[in-house]
């Protein structure tokens, strides 16, 4: 039966799979979460008005209690889901325009930020990848290659999960893995079933391409978002070459820390992956020669890659993007119909949403005026850039990520400002904590997958995924204040 999942040319897996979120919550749990709903869409709508009919405090104009009031709104209803991101996104769109806080026609402008159209590019790119095939080649050849033993199974599913991530978004590397590792785990003997090794092999690529997607701008569309929101705010951007200089270090300890932790955790017991082994083989002698349009998705793929190293700062990461897309319809490597499967257009409309919101809130002062009050709290820019990491990490592992970058970074920059900060690090230092995720099957879709696959269970999670949850913090500090400086990001001194 699993077999079926990745057997045949033309099989993949569905696109509804691809935003998957599985619900692992008790029944009573969730009936009561539903039943709740009015009542946060009551309390968000009356923190709203409470706001907006307040007088402004001193050094808040009345234009940021507006933006401040719709921040609130759009924040609880993030944060609680009362109502889905993307319409969220778009509420905030219609509130800047009817509360007076910028033009509407400014306002719906900000859809067209550089960031919204690189990450649908993105997405496009992703699905040539997937529906050509070339990915689930790749993928099916290492683990043949280099999968002969239980642990080189392991660290070949974990490798390659991470890798794929610096190319393509992390739900494409989930679907394109999930039903591979799947077949893997449900052939295994049933003695082999019942030890932790299936865990491992779910873990390897949930934790693999999580840790892998923070690397490059690829890898999650929380990191186009914040240089969106960064952009549109202050003028001031990240480089694709300069953001994957700062991650790589982290990534690296990471995937290092997290492949200790499923071997100590999960990876205990002698397995016999025979069968397994074989199941492998079997589909890398149906796969066939490479065809020509797998071999051309990978030079677009290869090409665009080393266009945004070099060239992005003059021709802009969207620009490169949908050249490369253009291509692909050019060659016919992509048809319109996969498109529409594939993209995520709810977050490509959120997206817009945010990033007018994080700058109504850079316009007013509202985030300038919201960060004057949180510092009075704060003395030392160290612990504030400790406590905004540790916050992004923690909400990340129960709420979308954009949301959480969405929520928390234009605050972020109004405090760059006060304590001297260089704003492209704090960027990083809040969305970088936010996709590392290793707990909840809601946080990634990655996550979702594994969860669905049967074999993980969130209480045999807690323990391996808090050691992961703290190792990632402290190592984030220490990259930040040993080895950003190096590489021209402070993050304590501003540089613009």
């Amino acid at each position: 039966m699993a077999e079926d999942l990745f057997s045949g040319p033309d099989r993949r897996l569905p696109p509804e799979l691809l935003d998957v979120e599985v619900d692992t919550r008790p029944l009573a749990m969730v009936l009561l979460s539903r039943s709740v709903r009015p009542f946060l869409l009551i309390a968000g709508a009356a923190v709203f008005f409470l706001i907006l009919r307040a007088t402004p405090p001193a050094g808040l104009s009345p234009a940021g209690e507006r933006a401040l009031a719709i921040f609130a709104l759009c924040v609880i209803y993030w944060v609680t889901g009362a109502l889905p991101l993307v319409i969220t996104g778009l509420l905030a769109i219609v509130l800047l325009g009817i509360c007076g806080v910028m033009p509407a026609r400014t306002a719906y402008s900000l859809f067209g930020s550089e960031a919204v159209f690189f990450v649908l590019a993105a997405f496009m790119l992703a699905a040539a990848v997937n529906y050509r095939g070339l990915g689930r080649r790749v993928a099916v050849i290492v683990f043949a290659r280099f999968g002969r033993t239980p642990n080189g199974l392991l660290r070949a599913i974990y490798l390659l999960s991470a890798l794929m991530s610096f190319l393509i978004p992390e739900h494409a590397v989930a679907a394109i893995v999930f039903p591979i590792v799947l077949n893997l785990a449900d052939s295994l003997e049933p003695a082999a079933r019942r030890t932790r090794y299936p865990t491992a092999l779910f873990l390897a690529m949930a934790w693999g391409t999580n840790i892998g997607g923070i690397a490059t701008l690829l890898g999650g569309a929380r990191g186009p978002l914040a240089l969106g929101i960064l952009s549109e705010s202050t003028g001031v951007t990240i480089s694709f070459i300069r953001w994957s200089a700062a991650t790589l270090p982290l990534v690296a300890l990471l995937l290092l820390v997290g492949y200790l932790v499923l071997t100590a955790f999960f990876a205990t017991e002698a397995v016999d992956i025979g069968p397994s082994v074989a199941a492998i083989r079997r589909r890398r002698s149906q796969l066939g020669r490479v065809t020509f349009q797998e071999t051309a998705v990978a030079v677009v793929l290869g090409v665009t890659v080393v266009a945004w190293s070099l060239a992005s700062q003059r021709f802009g990461l969207a620009g490169i993007a949908i050249l490369a897309v253009v291509a692909l319809f050019v060659f016919d490597l992509l048809s319109w119909q996969e498109v529409e499967g594939h993209v995520n257009w709810g977050i490509i409309l959120m997206y817009g949403g945010a990033i007018a919101l994080g700058s109504a809130l850079e316009r007013s002062k509202a985030a300038a005026f919201i960060a004057h009050r949180i510092a009075r709290q704060t003395g030392s820019p160290t612990v504030l850039l400790a406590i905004l990491s540790l916050t992004a990490q923690i909400l990340g592992e129960t709420l979308s990520h954009s949301a959480v970058v969405a929520s928390m970074l234009p605050v972020g920059l109004g405090l760059a400002a006060r304590f001297g900060l260089d704003l492209r690090g704090l960027t990083l230092a809040i969305t970088l904590p936010a996709g590392l995720t290793y707990i909840m099957p809601v946080s990634t879709p990655a996550n979702a997958l594994a969860y669905s696959g049967g074999y993980l269970r969130t209480r045999d999670l807690v323990v391996p995924g808090i050691i992961l949850i703290v190792a990632s913090w402290i190592g984030l500090n220490l990259v930040m204040h040993l080895y950003w400086p190096l590489i021209g990001l402070g993050p304590l001194a501003i540089r613009r």
